[in-house]
């Protein structure tokens, strides 16, 4: 599957875990460029290192994108928030 593909189902993935995970996030738009970083790494993580084969536009695809977004958005949010002076 190409990065194309990665980012369509990133933008689907981002949106998602958005609204899994409900609470103090940065916005709709945050969590949807996270969502994509999240589904480019979930795939490479579970192609490369775990070896499940994932490719088109399907439920694992799309669950492996969300995971990773899940991961993604979860770690920005537990750092902290930078406050001006």
């Amino acid at each position: 599957m190409g990065i194309l593909s990665w980012i369509i189902i990133g933008l689907i993935a981002g949106w998602l875990a958005g609204v899994i995970m409900k609470g103090g996030g940065y916005g709709i738009l945050t969590d949807i460029i996270l969502g994509i970083v999240g589904a480019l790494l979930g795939g490479f993580l579970a192609g490369a290192i775990f070896g499940i084969p994932v490719g088109g536009f399907n439920l694992t695809t799309l669950l492996v994108a969300l995971i990773g977004a899940i991961i993604i958005v979860a770690i920005v949010r537990a750092l902290p928030r930078r406050t001006s002076v």
